[in-house]
């Protein structure tokens, strides 16, 4: 734990969930008090940016219309429109920002699912819908530390084979594989974002086939298997170059600039150095500002590759960087790639540039 982590809980940026049960004996006050006076909302420039990217209105509003219970294909199009603004809003609000409005949305879309009555293919459309919630809320949860992600992406992935849909079903699967993989449980990790790979196909979209292939890159990293990774980040490339449009939207951001991220992130991983800085400089000197935690993640791999090139008064300058734009993003993985560059710069701490980092920690 860093200083920049208990000032974002004093400001309330973030919410000390792993810690409360300690924090609630030190005040002297029941877990439940504690958690309600800490309960994340969302500050007046999330809500703006939510206002914005939402459709107007609640989204279970059509159970309590005077024509009934029963919904049409406009009721499952407006819960996918909320899914998209929802993603749209994750490129600039952390997951401590957007995890209320997620499952609020989330849980009225079940709702809907569960209580209206509908035809076979709005059915279909409503279980694509609650996939799409259920994938962002998971995504959300994993970003703020918060233990309901594996529920919401395996609710997710059910829906979406309930819905016949291979592609938003590998999403997920992928989706809880990179989760499983970053939170320890890389083996079973590992095997659910390759199997991701196989139920997709080899019709799914170019877009979404790189991706898939992308994520289990990673994973095979994390599990040891280099060859694997490396023959996994090729094809992620050779997908996107086959893309010949007609991806779902939830797949807009995959972009050749971001595979170039995973590959340097996996460089980064395998003691690559030449290879990663290159990759990450060039991506970062036109990333959008705007996107802070996606910036702080990128540069954080940046600062790791540097050290490991030997280059630690680059690596100590490009960590302060990463502290400063971490600071106000209410992001558990931002907090952990901070405390992760801090200790690769440990080795390092008789360079001054360095000392200062860590004394500044």
């Amino acid at each position: 734990m860093t200083r920049h982590d208990v000032s974002r809980w004093e400001r309330g940026k973030r919410v000390p969930r792993a810690w409360l049960p300690y924090l609630a004996e030190v005040f002297g006050v029941s877990r439940e008090r504690l958690e309600l006076a800490t309960a994340a909302d969302t500050g007046p420039g999330a809500a703006e940016t939510l206002a914005e990217l939402l459709p107007p209105g609640d989204a279970s509003a059509p159970l309590s219309a005077r024509n009934g219970r029963k919904v049409g294909q406009s009721t499952a199009a407006d819960l996918a429109a909320r899914a998209h603004g929802l993603r749209l809003a994750d490129d600039v609000l952390a997951g401590g920002d957007l995890i209320g409005p997620v499952f609020r949305e989330l849980r009225a879309a079940v709702r809907i699912l569960r209580e209206s009555t509908h035809t076979e293919a709005v059915r279909r459309e409503l279980l694509q819908a609650v996939a799409e919630l259920a994938q962002i809320a998971g995504w959300t949860a994993s970003d703020a530390a918060d233990p309901r992600a594996e529920a919401a992406y395996r609710l997710g992935l059910d829906a979406a084979r309930e819905a016949g849909d291979g592609t938003l079903a590998a999403q997920l699967a992928g989706s809880l594989g990179y989760h499983l993989v970053n939170n320890g449980r890389v083996r079973e990790g590992a095997a659910l974002s390759v199997a991701a790979v196989a139920e997709a196909g080899p019709d799914a979209p170019g877009k979404t086939r790189a991706l898939f292939h992308d994520r289990a890159a990673w994973a095979l990293t994390k599990a040891g298997d280099a060859q694997a990774a490396m023959r996994s980040l090729g094809e992620a490339h050779e997908a996107l170059g086959e893309d010949t449009g007609g991806s779902p939207s939830w797949a807009y951001w995959v972009t050749e600039a971001e595979l170039e991220v995973m590959d340097a992130r996996v460089y980064t991983e395998l003691r690559r150095p030449l290879r990663a800085v290159p990759l990450l400089s060039r991506v970062l000197r036109e990333y959008p500002a705007t996107s802070t935690r996606e910036r702080a993640l990128y540069e954080s791999w940046l600062a790791i590759a540097y050290a490991d090139a030997n280059e630690p008064e680059e690596a100590a300058r490009v960590a302060a960087h990463v502290m400063a734009l971490s600071g106000d993003v209410a992001s558990a993985r931002t907090s952990d790639r901070v405390r992760a560059v801090l200790s690769r710069l440990a080795e390092y701490r008789d360079v001054p540039e360095v000392r200062e980092v860590l004394a500044s920690s």
